[in-house]
This record gives C-alpha cells, sequence and structure tokens, in this order.
C-alpha cells in the first residue's frame, strides 16, 4: 500500500516542491481547501480530504477533517488490532502530516476586528497535530518547512521523530496560548490578571552566556510582541549579550520616556541615557546628540565607563567621533548615519551600534523570576500627565525647577529601589540607587554630585518616612524636592522643608523598581 500524506498548511512556503518530491517517491498527497488549490494548479497530483471522508466540507470550512477516516488513519498503531479495526471500517492509514495554523497571532498584531479574530481560531490543524505527534513512532508530523528535507529521507531515526513530535506539541502550546491571551485580554477585565496565566514564549536570540559565563542565556519573545532592542538591527560591533540585552532595554525605556516630555524647552529634545547595571548613571537633555551625550557622559564619567548609551535622536559622524575616548558596550539610537557606522566598525569594532526597531510595542506585562514560579504586574507606564503634582510648602518651584523636577522625576522612576536623583538644567548630577535606606541613597546622590548639588533639585521614588533627605539636600544647596507624599510624619517633613526654604511638591504616585 502507497504511504500518504495529508498536507494542509497556512504557510505555504516550500510546500510545493515538498509535496512534488514526495509524489516522485510514491506517497499519495491527500489536501484541503487552499493548500489543495496550490497544489493542483501547480500540477501536483492530490486527492482532497472530502474524497477520503465521503463528506464535504462544511460550515465555511470550520469543519474539513474532524473525521474518523482522518483521525483513524493518523491514531492507529502498526499492529494487528489496530490496522485490523482500519481495514473492517474501510480506512487507510495515514503516515505523515503535514500542517501549520491558521495566523490567528498575525491577524490579532495587524488589529483585525473579533469576528475575524474568532474565524482564525484552528480547530481541525491542532487535532492533527497532536494526533501525529502523539503516534510520532508510526508517522512524521510536520510544522515547520525547515524540517520538509529531513522527511524526504529514506529513514527517519526515532530520535527525530520525538524531536519532531515535541516540536509539534510546542506548535499547538504556543497557539493556544496566544488565544488565552487574546481573549483575556479583551473582557471588561482587563485589567486584572488572570488566576491561569500562559506564557507563549519563543526564542529570539541565543547568546553566548547568561550574567555569568557558568550560566547558560537565551533570549525570548513573549508571543507576538516585538520589542525595540529586541528587535533592534545591530549594524556594528560584536553580537549581543545578555547583559547587553537587558541593558540596552532599561537604557532605550528611559530615554524613550524623555523624549516624550513635551514641556522641555525648544531646541532641547536630544536625550542621552547611559545606564550601567541596569540603573541609570548619567542621563541629558540637549540641543544636539553630541552636546547631549558629552553631558550625560560628564555627569559621572566613571560609572559611564563600560556602560550602555540610548539616545532619541540619530547618531551623526559628529556625535560618534565624541565618543571616541570612552569604552561603551551599547550604543542604541533611532538611526545611525552610514557615516559614523563606518566609523564606529573601523574605531571602535567591539562596540554594538543598534537601530531600534520603530514602532515596536513591548506589551503590558513586566514578568520577574521566582524560585519555582514568576512575579507579575502590569508595567508602570503611568505618565506624568496623569498625576496631580501638589506643592505643599509656602515657596513654589520656579519654572526651570518644574522643568528640572519632572526631569528627575523621569530618571529615578526607572532606577533601582531605593533612588535618589539629583539634577540640574536638563541633566543628571547626582544618583543613588539600589540602596536599602533612603538616607543611603540621598547621600550617594550627593556625594555623586559634589559642588553640582547647588540649585538642583532632588526626586525620589517613595515617600520620606523622616525629615533627614530634607535637611541633607538643603544643606548642600537643593532648592526643590519631589516625592509621593503619603508618609505619617509628612507634616513634619514639610515643616522642615519650610524652614530651611526649600520648595515640595508630592506627586501622590510612587515607583519602586526592585
Amino acid at each position: 500500500m502507497a504511504r500518504r500524506a495529508l498536507i494542509s498548511v497556512s504557510d505555504k512556503t516550500g510546500v510545493e516542491s515538498f509535496a512534488r518530491a514526495l509524489t516522485a517517491r510514491g506517497w499519495e498527497v491527500l489536501s484541503t481547501g487552499g493548500t489543495l488549490a496550490t497544489l493542483r494548479a501547480a500540477n501536483v497530483s492530490a486527492t482532497a480530504v472530502s474524497d477520503v471522508t465521503g463528506f464535504p466540507e462544511i460550515l465555511d470550512g470550520r469543519v474539513k477533517t474532524l473525521h474518523p477516516g482522518i483521525h483513524g488513519g493518523i491514531l492507529a498503531r502498526r499492529e494487528e488490532g489496530h490496522l485490523t479495526e482500519l481495514a473492517a471500517h474501510g480506512i487507510a492509514p495515514i503516515d505523515l502530516v503535514c500542517v501549520n495554523l491558521y495566523p490567528f497571532r498575525e491577524t490579532v498584531a495587524r488589529g483585525a476586528a473579533p469576528q475575524e479574530v474568532v474565524e482564525n481560531i484552528d480547530i481541525g490543524g491542532p487535532a492533527m497535530i497532536r494526533a501525529a505527534a502523539k503516534n510520532h513512532a508510526d508517522v512524521l508530523v510536520l510544522v515547520d518547512p525547515a524540517d520538509y528535507g529531513l522527511a524526504l529521507q529514506d529513514e527517519v531515526s526515532p530520535e527525530d521523530r520525538r524531536r519532531l513530535a515535541a516540536k509539534a506539541y510546542r506548535h499547538t502550546g504556543e497557539y493556544d496560548a496566544a488565544i488565552s491571551a487574546y481573549l483575556e485580554g479583551t473582557g471588561e477585565r482587563a485589567e486584572a490578571l488572570p488566576e491561569c496565566l500562559t506564557l507563549d514564549l519563543s526564542r529570539a536570540a541565543q547568546v553566548r552566556y547568561g550574567e555569568n559565563p557558568h550560566q547558560p542565556g537565551a533570549v525570548y519573545r513573549l508571543g507576538q510582541e516585538r520589542g525595540p532592542v529586541l528587535d533592534a538591527r545591530v549594524v556594528a560591533g560584536k553580537p549581543m549579550s545578555f547583559n547587553n540585552y537587558a541593558d540596552a532595554d532599561a537604557a532605550w525605556a528611559l530615554a524613550r520616556e524623555l523624549a516624550a516630555q513635551e514641556d522641555q524647552p525648544a531646541g532641547t529634545r536630544a536625550v542621552c541615557v547611559a545606564v550601567k547595571h541596569a540603573n541609570p548613571c548619567g542621563v541629558a537633555v540637549a540641543d544636539s546628540v553630541r552636546a547631549a551625550w558629552e553631558r550625560a557622559r560628564d555627569a559621572d564619567p566613571l560609572s559611564v565607563f563600560g556602560g550602555v548609551v540610548a539616545v532619541s535622536r540619530p547618531v551623526d559622524l559628529a556625535a560618534a567621533q565624541a565618543m571616541r575616548g570612552t569604552f561603551l558596550e551599547v550604543l542604541i539610537a533611532p538611526e545611525v548615519t552610514p557615516e559614523a557606522v563606518e566609523w564606529f566598525a573601523a574605531k571602535k569594532p567591539d562596540l554594538r551600534v543598534l537601530v531600534a526597531a520603530p514602532d515596536a510595542n513591548p506589551g503590558m506585562l513586566d514578568v520577574r523570576p521566582l524560585a519555582g514560579g514568576f512575579a507579575v504586574q502590569r508595567r508602570d507606564t503611568r505618565p506624568w500627565d496623569d498625576l496631580c503634582p501638589e506643592v505643599v510648602t509656602t515657596r513654589e518651584p520656579t519654572e526651570q525647577e518644574w522643568l528640572d523636577l519632572r526631569f528627575a522625576w523621569a530618571v529615578v522612576k526607572h532606577a533601582r529601589s531605593n533612588a535618589v536623583v539629583l539634577a540640574r538644567g536638563g541633566v543628571t548630577v547626582g544618583l543613588g540607587a539600589g540602596a536599602v535606606s533612603r538616607i543611603w541613597a540621598a547621600e550617594r546622590a550627593v556625594a555623586n554630585a559634589g559642588e553640582r548639588a547647588r540649585g538642583a533639585v532632588l526626586a525620589s521614588e517613595a515617600f520620606f518616612p523622616f525629615d533627614d533627605v530634607v535637611r541633607l539636600a538643603a544643606g548642600v544647596g537643593v532648592t526643590a524636592v519631589l516625592q509621593p507624599g503619603g508618609a505619617k510624619r509628612d507634616p513634619e517633613v514639610i515643616a522642615a522643608a519650610n524652614d530651611l526654604g526649600v520648595s515640595m511638591v508630592f506627586t501622590g504616585s510612587r515607583h519602586f523598581r526592585h
């Protein structure tokens, strides 16, 4: 009896040549719908599934292969009992199932209407794939055109059959996860996290190792989401490392938020963010990328060394050459001119130069590992315009202080808690992050700033339990402070600020980042 292959694919890459090769080897090809039309148009001999089942496709194609004539042929073990039973019912075995699924995720990604999205939930496809994968000892299951060549070998090893079956279950598992995520995200309780959350992860990049050389590592995509760093183009330098991805993502997120602020003075829209170990260490706005880079670098040259830099505007040759004397791991920008790329390749061959993926949507989930599980939350995307800043002191901030307070608020929001940021004139002059107490964070920021603290503003991502930070800040010349407020001793803190002539603003919103 001729071997039989059932081919029904949404991704038709290489399917004509594959089916033609099968028929040349004596296989009978069964097919459905659009795949059948494609094969016949290419003069490949193929039998309609409806001719096998004796039943037409119904319900606008929703029911085609859900029939014992198909699933019996796939699921039967090649042993006497099952084969006798097949023969009694006039069913022939199916030895190969080549199926990939309706483009559900792609349909969602292009913003299709709910009815069209639902029609792209495949039913028969996953059933056939799972049936073939269950019976992989006797049935080859193919969900990826890259594996077509393997199926054309004279023999396929048990190990390869098992690998193909695992790949098939992964294919249907990712598909079901995407459907679940879509349905959970469209109801009235979209802001609530579901009781059961399935993470649809596919490897997007292989890295040499993780945070340290003894740890294997890789980078994964969540569903169909695109990330500005995950999908960035490396236009010069070495491949990205695990830590490069983490730091570049942190730097770009802050650069993008600062670039979106609309109240900065005209002409100061170039943003440069330097990050070290996921914490900002030098941040500045200026009238050009070169000037923004130089201001951010000079904010803390020691920490910027070996860091990751993100800029909000295209990098030209002048900006590239300004980076000559500083060792950096990564530079990410919305664009890099050909002259700058050529200069980087010649003068800084180890620097990874990235062009951020445009219109990337990193999604709303913030997923962090725990031993045995994950902590999941919505991303902290609350914008400044959603706040209601309240001046709680007698003295109000000046216009420039308001600009610097908003700038410092964005920076401290992206720093690890406990965090305190000092800023002046659109540049960070002192940062204290990842401290175990707020006063230590403030002391670190003040020490980092030195004489530059005079006339600066201070932002904290969480409230002040005591007045110690205000007294420290005023003692070095800080003139305005921004914090969430809400502590039991707020009256004491406000009184201290009034006594010291410091303006204080409450935002009503904290921004812990652990």
